[in-house]
């Protein structure tokens, strides 16, 4: 039976010797906050918060920044890393985040330059830390899992929900369930939008993120702020300012 020293020693091995790749998914436009991805937080443009993480990992052999937008070019060069230029198609609101990563690893593909794993850091997760990013991948990869996906538990569970139906509201999971305590209910968790993982090959041939077995990387609530609107905005820097065990923590797991 392996120890825990072995499987660590393995799980190391492993990550020295495969090949990563960031991809931060990061387009111009925007409608809820225009220009978001370069919007100031706590003084730092978005995108760079997503940036640091990905440097300060120390597992990426490479960093790649999808965008369209030449201020997002700019700052991303001036931090050090590679820009991939995007199309007007791939930048659209109706534009699926899997789409972009494929149309990296195709350009990677041409290049010779396919590596073995992704990882998708998408710009609006302030509050990711590159702890949580290292910790991800050394999660994943001592794992049987195919994919791994942050998550974090679900402030509002859906069996307490209700729809409109006929100008009515109905119970979406039954009526039992609407007044059942908190603590009966399962725990569910939802998608943060701070972390995604998956080897290139199976991507390619699923082309999505939820490629089973998935690994569940969780999170906390206040590091899942995923910035939409300006109260996320608030909220966002509310933690940057206040939440001193980020600091702590970040020291303590690099």
């Amino acid at each position: 039976m392996e120890n825990k020293q072995t499987k660590t020693i393995y799980r190391c091995n492993q990550v020295k010797n495969s090949i990563f790749v960031g991809i931060i998914t990061a387009r111009g436009g925007s409608k809820g906050i225009p220009f978001k991805n370069i919007y100031p937080v706590c003084g730092k443009p978005l995108i760079q918060y997503t940036i640091e993480s990905a440097i300060g990992c120390g597992f990426l052999n490479r960093i790649i920044v999808s965008t369209d937008h030449a201020e997002i070019k700019r700052i991303s060069l001036s931090l050090g890393i590679e820009v991939f230029d995007r199309s007007e198609e791939l930048s659209s609101d109706l534009a699926l985040s899997t789409d972009v990563v494929i149309n990296v690893l195709k350009k990677l593909e041409v290049e010779g330059a396919m590596p073995d794993y992704f990882v998708l850091l998408q710009p609006t997760s302030p509050l990711r830390q590159s702890w949580h990013v290292k910790e991800a991948v050394e999660a994943f990869m001592s794992s049987n899992c195919k994919s791994c996906i942050s998550v974090t538990e679900a402030e509002y569970s859906p069996y307490k929900m209700m729809k409109l139906e006929d100008e009515q509201l109905k119970p979406l999971f039954g009526i039992e369930n609407l007044h059942a305590p908190r603590q009966l209910l399962p725990k569910l968790y939802r998608q943060n939008g701070a972390i995604y993982i998956s080897s290139c090959r199976d991507f390619l041939e699923y082309g999505t993120f939820f490629i089973q077995p998935v690994y569940p990387y969780v999170m906390q609530l206040e590091e899942s702020v995923d910035i939409d609107n300006f109260i996320d905005i608030i909220v966002a820097e509310y933690y940057l300012k206040t939440c001193i065990h980020h600091v702590k923590n970040c020291e303590k797991k690099s």
